[in-house]
Parts: C-alpha cells; structure tokens; sequence
C-alpha cells in the first residue's frame, strides 16, 4: 500500500507541475488524449504485470501489438474477413502466443528474456511479411467497430473515451483474479520463491503458462484498440518500445522485477504517470521531445534501484531483529 501511495503522490507532483508550466494540459481536448492513452497502455501494462509478477519478463508486446494492429485490418479490408472471424483470429493468435511463450519458458527450460526477445522479431518479421511491408487502414469503412476505441462515454458531465471501460474491466477482472483467487495467490507465492512454491504442490508450469497467456491477451486487447484508435498502422514502427511503457508502468506501480509482489492499482498509476509524464515533454516547450525515451529508461532504472535498495532494507531489518 505504501508503494501505491508514493507513486500517487509522484503522479499528482507531475500533474501539478504540468498544470503550472502549460494552461493546455486541463482542456477538454487534451485531457480526454491523456485517459485514452493511459487506458490503452494500461491494459497491456496489467498484462506484463502477471509475467513480472511470476519473476518473469515479455519484451515481445510491441510486435503482438503490430501483428495484431496491422492483421486486422489486412484480414477486414484485404481478405474481406467478417468482424466477428477477423477479431477471433487477431486474439486467437495472441493467446497461441502466450501459449508457445509458456511453453518455452517452462517445458523447454529457455529464459524468458531469450524467448520474448526472439519474438520481438520473429512477430515484427512475419507482420512485414504478410503485409508486404504495407500501412494497413481501414480507410472510411468499419466505423461501428471503431467505436470501440474512438467512442465516448459521459459520467458525472465529462466525456470518457471508450478504452477507459476496457481498462476498468481488465483491471477489476485482474485485481479479482490476482488478489481474491486462489491461482492468484499461486502466482505470486511462484514470483517470491520458486523452489517452495513446488514443494508446497503448487503446478509451477501451469501457473507460469498462465501468467503468458493473459500477458499475450492483454497485448492483443491493446493492439486490437490501438489500430481501431488511429485507423491505420505501419508494420515496420507501430507499437515500437510499447512494451517498455508496459514495463515501466508496471515497475513504477510495485512490481518487482525479482518477482512476487505487484498489485493492478499501482499498475493503472504507473501508466497514468507514464502518459502524463510524455504529455508534459509534448506540452512544455523548453523540454527536448527527443528525450522521451531517455526519460523512460531513467523511470525504470530508478524503479529497479528502489526495488534493490527496498529489499536490502527489510532484509537487514529482519537480520537485526533476529
């Protein structure tokens, strides 16, 4: 809980400073950018969590979030699919994904950072490859579907863009599953301490496996919806170092890259604060827009350094009291 305290605090420092640098960041217009772009990388945000969680790591989010961005609308628009089949397939693949990379992870015994890595490529590669290397769109048609992502929802006087309910939904359902499950207890006694984790029969594989299908889903969801957002995507940059945000927001939300600890509230922050923080680098002038990323690595550094120093502390605590 006192993890998710700083990180709000840190959230609402920036918002205010934001506020005072720039009178654009409070308008209608902006405002309404910002919540879509913290919900549309705070479901795959949520996803990456469960793998963070297991002690895990997925570094091929940003390619699903291509193939899936780009093969939608290549199988609506150029193979003339239905909805209903097309959508099927975008998530059927993301789950296959989550499968293969579970499998290779548990079974295969082959680190998740080779794994991911391989598929960074591997997905990146074979979108080209069906694409012919092709910006895929929808152009002016499938504008029903496009709701789903450009839509608007009014609460309390206030137009909330549509991605905000698919990110109240996954985080409710992830939160639930995470902290009222018994398999979500699994998962995290795996991340804290694998070895014990068997020898109490929890299924380690099966729990593993699990933690990359719903990662795969999350990033398929988000890629589902951020082609549907801006109507087009080219396969050689969309979703390029999206799973960095995905991993920062979740680092900086509590989890811990070691493993066992995490919650889905602190991840919804940290990609609030993520997107706050790149809006600010957008709307103040005097900050270099080309920093972004350097921001972003600086973000999980200081995560990883928190976390390091943060276990050091309880660990001589514990020492000293025993």
């Amino acid at each position: 809980m006192k993890k998710i305290q700083g990180i709000f605090l840190i959230l609402v420092g920036v918002i205010v400073m934001t506020t005072i640098m720039s009178d654009v960041f409070w308008g209608s217009y902006n405002l309404e950018n910002v919540l879509r772009r913290t919900a549309l990388f705070g479901i795959i945000s949520i996803g990456v969590a469960f793998v963070i969680i297991t002690g895990g790591i997925d570094l091929s989010i940003g390619s699903v979030i291509c193939l899936v961005g780009c093969g939608l609308p290549w199988l609506l628009v150029e193979q003339e699919v239905s909805v209903p089949v097309a959508l099927l397939a975008v998530l059927g693949f993301s789950l296959a994904v989550g499968l293969i990379h579970g499998i290779l992870v548990t079974k295969v015994k082959l680190q998740p950072f080779v794994v991911t890595l391989c598929g960074l490529l591997l997905y990146r590669g074979i979108t080209r490859g069906f694409t012919g290397d092709q910006s895929q769109g929808f152009g002016t048609e499938f504008k029903g579907i496009r709701e789903l992502a450009t839509g608007e929802i009014s609460l309390f006087g206030f137009n909330f863009p549509m991605p905000c309910l698919f990110l109240v939904v996954v985080a409710v359902l992830a939160g639930v599953f995470l902290n009222k499950t018994i398999y979500g207890r699994y998962l995290l006694a795996l991340g804290n301490n694998e070895e014990a984790a068997k020898f109490s029969g929890i299924d380690v594989d099966k729990m593993v496996i699990l933690a990359y299908v719903i990662c795969a889903l999350c990033s398929g969801l988000g890629g589902l919806l951020f082609v549907l957002d801006v109507n087009s995507a080219q396969p050689v940059d969309f979703g390029n170092f999206y799973e960095l945000y995905a991993i920062a927001a979740a680092v900086l939300g509590g989890c811990s890259l070691r493993g066992g600890s995490g919650t889905i509230l602190g991840v919804v922050i940290g990609a609030a604060l993520m997107q706050v923080l790149r809006n600010m680098i957008v709307l103040v002038d005097w900050i270099p827009t080309h920093i972004e990323y350097a921001i972003i690595g600086a973000v999980i550094l200081a995560g990883v350094v928190a976390d390091e120093l943060l276990k050091r502390a309880v660990a001589k605590k514990r020492a000293s009291q025993g």
